[in-house]
């Protein structure tokens, strides 16, 4: 149960991308810039698959033994998908958000 709870952080970091997509929409009409807002929610999307990957590897029976090849999907999955989607809404986020920091005084 306790493995579940794990789930919570990943799903609310991709909430928070959406939202973070939806101002940047509304902010990027606005001022009639180009539309990199798209990529917050495709940085939602992966975070949401990488929940979905850790899901399944939670649910899998305990004797289960792994192939090479499906440890190697688990760890990109559970490590890369987020590392991406993360770095992704980084990029993002500080195109569109950056004026914020500019102005002074």
């Amino acid at each position: 149960m306790i493995a579940f709870a794990a789930l919570i952080a990943p799903l609310s970091i991709s909430f928070a991308f959406l939202i973070m997509g939806l101002l940047s929409r509304r902010f990027g009409i606005a001022t009639r810039a180009k539309p990199y807002y798209l990529g917050l929610f495709i940085a939602a999307a992966l975070m949401l698959i990488s929940v979905a990957f850790q899901a399944f590897f939670l649910l899998r029976p305990a004797g289960f033994v792994s192939p090479p090849a499906l440890e190697l999907i688990r760890v990109l999955s559970l490590e890369g998908l987020p590392a991406l989607a993360i770095t992704l809404a980084l990029i993002i986020t500080w195109r569109y958000w950056s004026w914020l920091l500019a102005e002074r005084d």
